[in-house]
């Protein structure tokens, strides 16, 4: 993999409203679109690390699968796909409030529930969990455990659907189209990760509002950076035995920084090519698994910024 085949960054000054994510570039166009373009960053440790071939297309290209598989179900944000790196979407007002839904007792974060759980809580989210469940153990039935979408660079907090309503972040009826919006587009994941072999554990919904209040669903779906998949056929038996499910672990350069230095405060060692090479790979891999379709580089153009260019230029002024 050359490394001219990543996508670092996407500014283009011809653009209007530039504002730059951590791993996305935006545009806000004068229409009332906006272009998101994915790079190749992988962040972590909230910054930074390095690039990976092809990581912004697969993630783009998988959640215009499952934006095309679940249009039925809730309206989305997307109006085109002008490259494989790139959609433009409805600009919305992203609601304050970011839905998980969980089918497992799954998670390693500090709010996950079976951080929590080991802890002795069987209360959270407003949700009651029973007694003697075991890590990474299907729950009785699918449960959202809503947080907070802190946008100044705070840390996300647990909520209940009580202090969302009384809070004021949601009204009732929007909190209940959000649940019935999440449940089914999860239930809908989960049916065609089974057919693939997968299950879809748990995943994150981010939903906004048009200027007519329509509740829509935007970001990602169902994509390897905002979902949980294990591998169908080896479950039973890991869970039997005590052992962590089999997963499309992308988390190599990750453990592999911290192998070597504290991330929050260290410089970040370079990154050796094999190891960015592999986590590509991965990428590759978790697409064409969730999907079922051969995923197939976009090599045009003498760089991947030449080629988004290049797609762009209709939506220069």
């Amino acid at each position: 993999m050359d490394a001219l085949r990543t996508l670092s960054e996407a500014y283009f000054p011809e653009l209007p409203n530039y504002y730059r994510g951590k791993v996305r570039e935006n545009y806000d166009l004068p229409d009332g679109s906006r272009i998101i373009i994915s790079t190749d960053r992988l962040s972590a440790f909230d910054r930074i690390l390095t690039c990976i071939p092809y990581k912004g297309q697969v993630l783009t290209q998988t959640a215009r699968y499952w934006f095309e598989q679940t249009r039925d179900i809730c309206p989305n944000h997307v109006i085109d796909y002008p490259d494989p790196n790139v959609v433009v979407g409805k600009r919305l007002n992203i609601l304050p409030v970011e839905v998980v839904v969980r089918g497992y007792l799954a998670g390693t974060t500090g709010t996950s529930i079976l951080t929590l759980y080991k802890k002795g809580q069987r209360e959270m989210y407003g949700i009651t969990l029973p007694d003697g469940m075991r890590d990474n153990q299907i729950l009785p039935q699918p449960i959202i455990t809503p947080t907070s979408k802190e946008f100044d660079g705070g840390h996300d907090e647990p909520l209940t659907p009580k202090q969302i309503v009384e809070g004021g972040l949601l009204t009732q009826q929007q909190w209940q189209t959000l649940t019935n919006y999440a449940f089914a587009l999860f239930a809908r994941g989960q049916e065609i990760a089974r057919k693939r072999g997968l299950i879809l554990v748990d995943t994150k919904y981010e939903f906004g509002t048009d200027e007519n209040g329509t509740i829509i669903l935007a970001d990602e779906i169902h994509t390897p950076d905002s979902s949980r998949y294990w591998l169908a056929d080896s479950y039973e038996d890991r869970f039997k035995n005590g052992v962590r499910p089999e997963s499309f672990d992308k988390d190599f350069v990750r453990a592999w920084v911290t192998e070597r230095c504290d991330p929050y405060k260290d410089e970040i060692p370079e990154i050796p090519r094999e190891l960015v090479e592999e986590t590509s790979k991965v990428y590759i891999r978790a697409y064409e698994a969730i999907t079922g379709i051969t995923f197939v580089p976009d090599d045009r153009g003498a760089t991947p910024l030449d080629r988004v260019r290049a797609s762009l230029v209709r939506y220069f002024p």
